[in-house]
């Protein structure tokens, strides 16, 4: 089938101004102004989309080039961009002046708290004015030579995106291994380093997810790959330094593409562990780090809706899961006793109250990260004697987590607390005495905490259900029902969007604004049963939670009426969609970014990435019931002739995890039936993938932009000036 291209962008015609003659004097005719800038207009042809429920017409399927090389579909995004820049010329010094204010709070030369493992000491740090950072090491005392390993500014060097997901050093200390992406798609390539000469070795695995550890001979690598068409996760191979990648033997291979692969050395260093994972059930595969030849054996097969993590420590394995246990529990069983379930004995039991996240592994301790009341915390438990106790946090509305312990011998606990008012801090504590040092909290460059405030107020639902939201303001912002107010929300995959810091979020702030992340169902905040609540045939709970949290805000005055914007990125781009066709009357302006607006169609087709291993939380459209229930959400699906807010769209043309064609086809269809007048703008970064562009300061610049988008859009000009 041959694509139709677009049809280009239209100009409205100039009027024509005759002169006039006045008592015998010629009048010099009046300039025009210029055409205003007419956005482009998708060619229309229809294509059928089958489906044993029936067949739906897709009239812009066209948009769809996986190969993202065709001309009418390159240059059809490209019209949308320059329409962008056209419809935001006036706004440029707005973005110029947001841009500066964000990237002026981040401190230019910052560091992050070392981090000890076996003999050295590990941290990251960004030289002035640096997009990207410099992984270093000291090695022996803290006042030893400081060492580097990767000098991200080198490596980005001449790529328009630059990504590294991690690295790993080998057990000897001596060659490290690390994973970039240079296209965005999340396709990583692993490549190694002598550090001892600073040599860069010829050995390359590409196309790999970036996850891998060593094994105990400093010589042999675990790593996962992906499947070249669809990216998901389908190897684990093994490779060992100087030898041909293109023979490295599969030690395990997932043929259930609804599940995703991982790989790790357990924390104290005894295993290599590959975890498979779905929506609903997960399974753990092990073998000695000391045996890299061995075969990799079960701790405990997988089953549909049984959910299991691990730590392993002192000859035993300890086990979050949720095994007669909605809401998880703690378990451990013996080495001896690994592959029966029916040994596994309980530690920590199920709480009605509280949701397990988390849990780290020490010698004398076990720590455990859990949701309760909606907040994000820290509880400390002795494996012998005494009561388990909650980390102490004085703010009412916050998020408290587990750090970056690498060790497991020592009673000292790295923890991390943030809000929407508190940069990040990072505390060390003494589990023992209960002393507690803060290490660091994230310099912010002109930020007095002291001038905002943050609190939880619970927003009621149509069904009566109480939504936790958490809101910020400046101290001095009216509760008088005339504030703007930015709405965040996600709700999906039982993902806790807890409340954190952004130094984008003061530039808001200081324009009279309040802050609001809405804890909606789908998420998991609020407990499995809060999840649950919130998908599959239950997931319009999470469209209606937000509408309702933000008529409960504008009832108490919280914000004004006509100055609501909401944001939401993937899934929560899915969310904004539903919003706009249900409510387009309770938002001034919607901004969704790398947003999943087409359901039905992307969830139909298995060959794109992602879609298998989604059937657990959408639903698989092939059973009626799922059908009917995702047609009648799915943003694309459910575009009417109504007046909408305005809106700004985003996209990465390589995004692996979100199609660009998706939200392209939705502004597409947008525009041919909205009946407002306004401003629907879609930008799409050509050269980024889910994650938007990188960079440390450059990803700021689309934040930026969206903001200066949506001040734009108020009734007064006031609020584009922060105060002092």
């Amino acid at each position: 089938m041959s694509a139709i291209p677009f049809s280009g962008i239209r100009f409205s015609a100039v009027p024509l101004l005759a002169g006039l003659l006045l008592a015998g004097c010629a009048v010099p005719p009046r300039e025009a102004p210029p055409p205003a800038p007419q956005p482009p207009v998708a060619a229309v042809h229809p294509y059928a989309v089958p489906s044993p429920n029936g067949t739906r017409i897709d009239n812009y399927y066209w948009l769809r080039d996986d190969t993202r090389s065709k001309p009418e579909v390159l240059n059809y995004l490209k019209a949308e961009n320059a329409y962008y820049a056209q419809m935001t010329q006036h706004t440029q010094g707005l973005q110029d002046a947001l841009y500066r204010e964000i990237t002026a709070r981040i401190a230019p030369d910052d560091a992050s708290v070392p981090v000890k493992y076996r003999h050295c000491r590990y941290q990251t740090r960004y030289a002035q004015g640096a997009e990207y950072p410099v992984s270093v090491r000291r090695c022996g005392s803290v006042d030893a030579s400081e060492q580097i390993l990767l000098d991200g500014p080198e490596l980005a060097h001449g790529h328009g995106f630059f990504q590294i997901r991690g690295y790993e050093v080998s057990p000897g200390e001596k060659l490290i291994a690390w994973a970039d992406d240079t296209a965005g798609r999340l396709q990583f390539t692993i490549r190694f380093k002598d550090l001892a000469s600073g040599k860069t070795l010829p050995d390359e695995l590409k196309n790999t997810s970036g996850a891998m550890a060593w094994a105990d001979d400093n010589r042999t690598l675990f790593y996962v790959e992906n499947d070249p068409v669809t990216l998901l996760t389908v190897r684990v191979k093994k490779h060992v330094l100087g030898t041909d990648a293109k023979r490295d033997p599969v030690v395990y291979e997932e043929r259930d593409h609804s599940y995703y692969l991982d790989l790790e050395r357990t924390r104290d260093d005894k295993f290599i562990a590959i975890q498979s994972h779905s929506t609903l059930s997960s399974e753990i595969r092990f073998i000695p780090a000391s045996q890299p030849k061995a075969r990799f054996k079960v701790l405990a097969p997988r089953e549909h809706d049984f959910e299991y993590h691990a730590a392993h420590i002192d000859r035993r394995w300890v086990i979050r899961t949720n095994w007669q246990a909605k809401n998880y529990r703690v378990m451990q069983v013996d080495d001896a006793a690994v592959g029966d379930r029916k040994r596994w004995h309980e530690i920590v039991p199920a709480r009605g109250d509280a949701t397990i996240d988390d849990i780290a592994v020490f010698r004398d301790y076990l720590v455990v990260g859990e949701h309760s009341e909606g907040l994000a915390r820290v509880r400390i438990k002795p494996w012998r004697a005494g009561a388990s106790h909650l980390v102490e946090v004085d703010e009412a509305d916050y998020a408290a987590t587990i750090g970056d312990n690498r060790e497991t011998d020592t009673d000292v606990l790295r923890y991390e607390v943030t809000s929407l008012v508190t940069p990040k801090t990072v505390y060390d504590l003494d589990m023992r005495t209960g002393k507690r040092e803060e290490r660091k909290r994230d310099a912010v460059v002109g930020y007095d905490a002291a001038n905002y405030a943050t609190e939880r107020v619970w927003a009621v639902a149509r069904d009566g259900t109480k939504i936790p939201v958490s809101i910020a303001y400046r101290k001095d912002t009216k509760r008088d029902g005339t504030a703007p107010m930015f709405q965040i929300g996600y709700g999906a995959y039982g993902a806790q969007y807890d409340p954190h810091f952004s130094p984008a979020y003061v530039s808001l702030l200081d324009r009279g604004f309040v802050v609001a992340i809405a804890h909606i169902r789908g998420g998991g905040e609020m407990g499995r049963a809060w999840y649950e609540d919130g998908k599959l045939l239950k997931k319009k709970n999470t469209f209606t939670d937000f509408i309702d949290t933000t008529e409960y805000l504008v009832a108490q005055k919280i914000a004004a009426k006509d100055k609501v914007f909401a944001f939401g990125r993937s899934a929560g781009g899915l969310l904004m969609g539903a919003v706009a066709n249900m409510a387009p009357q309770d938002y001034r302006g919607i901004f969704a970014q790398v947003p999943f607006v087409d359901v039905v169609t992307t969830m139909l087709d298995d060959s794109i990435p992602l879609t298998t291993n989604e059937f657990d939380e959408w639903g698989n459209p092939q059973d009626t019931k799922f059908y009917k229930t995702m047609l009648a959400y799915s943003p694309y699906d459910n575009v009417k002739a109504q007046a909408y807010p305005a809106m700004f769209v985003s996209t990465g043309l390589n995004d692996s995890q979100v199609q660009y064609y998706e939200p392209a086809k939705w502004v597409a269809k947008l525009r041919a039936t909205k009946t407002d007048a306004n401003p629907l703008l879609f930008k799409i970064n050509m050269e980024a993938g889910h994650g938007g562009q990188s960079g440390r300061y450059t990803h700021w610049r689309e934040t930026a932009e969206a903001y200066a988008f949506l001040l734009d859009q108020l009734p007064s000009a006031t609020a584009t000036r922060a105060k002092k």
